[in-house]
């Protein structure tokens, strides 16, 4: 897969899909599989043009939604599922004042080579979100654009969405965020050395860099670190004074591993509490121990 940061000239033909594809829920990947399908059929190239940041990131920065995917995780997925090209634009104050004719005709046009166009029903682009899935049907480009994807529950319909994603995880419904995205939530991240804290109260973490900004979900959870079963803390350890940002940190059940320097997965199963603070060391220890309990139980019946 070739990532460009630029709109290349001379692009062979290809079949674009447009979207910022948060966490690639099961709609994102409903029009990722319908782009590679139709562009194998019509012997084009799969490229998709995905945005960073978020634009809503670049116009409201302190009421942007929160993040589930990192740049890295979306590529990974992109490599997944089979596309060829993507073009990561820049949301920057020129982007977002370009006129939805001139998105349609110098960039989907003239630079893209795009011949289809899949994204969806609700897609708005160009200065002032002027643009629609109308505009570029009117342009002459063959426009798919993709109805939303919804799944029953118990009766009820209920929309896919990368906003569904966020408000699950943020009540603590990770079976809700799993069946949105078709998997088990889960955040990448490369393993650092940390402060050793954990070694020194008996529970031993991994600390594991995080890309996300704002991370959409807090607190101590059951989760799988490359499918090792631990316990995790994502917040800013309120116990301990002078954490700066964020963390993630994993104790690992019965696993004696060097993991430093490498990229791992840690994926969310069951939430356990939200973050706390503490009187002292010992009794944070005591609730580790606790919190360790709890998600083993819960890997025993799930």
């Amino acid at each position: 897969m070739q990532v460009f940061r630029h709109f290349p000239e001379g692009s062979a033909p290809c079949a674009l899909a447009i979207g910022n594809f948060d966490g690639v829920h099961l709609g994102h990947q409903a029009l990722l599989e319908q782009l590679t399908t139709v562009a194998k059929s019509r012997q084009l190239e799969s490229a998709v043009m995905t945005f960073e940041p978020h634009p809503r990131e670049f116009f409201t920065p302190h009421q942007a939604p929160t993040r589930l995917a990192s740049l890295r995780e979306k590529l990974e997925w992109f490599v997944k599922i089979g596309i060829d090209k993507v073009y990561l634009c820049r949301f920057n104050k020129a982007f977002a004042s370009l006129s939805s004719d001139d998105f349609i005709n110098q960039i989907l046009h003239s630079s893209l080579n795009a011949q289809t166009v899949l994204v969806g029903e609700d897609f708005r682009f160009g200065a002032g979100r002027r643009g629609s899935i109308t505009d570029i049907a009117a342009a002459g480009l063959d426009l798919m654009s993709l109805p939303q994807v919804n799944f029953d529950d118990k009766g009820q319909a209920i929309r896919v969405s990368s906003t569904g994603v966020r408000n699950a995880l943020a009540i603590g419904d990770l079976k809700l965020a799993e069946r949105l995205l078709g998997r088990p939530y889960s955040i990448s991240g490369k393993v650092i050395h940390g402060a050793q804290l954990g070694r020194k109260l008996g529970f031993p973490t991994a600390n594991v860099h995080m890309r996300h900004e704002r991370p959409a979900l807090k607190g101590v959870y059951a989760v799988k670190l490359d499918g090792v079963k631990g316990v995790a803390n994502l917040g800013v350890r309120p116990t301990v004074a002078g954490v700066p940002k964020l963390l993630l940190e994993v104790h690992l059940f019965d696993f004696d591993g060097d993991l430093y320097d490498q990229h791992v997965h840690v994926e969310f199963f069951h939430k356990i509490r939200d973050e706390m603070k503490f009187n002292g060391l010992e009794a944070l220890s005591a609730q580790i121990a606790k919190d360790a309990q709890v998600a083993r139980d819960f890997f025993e019946k799930h």
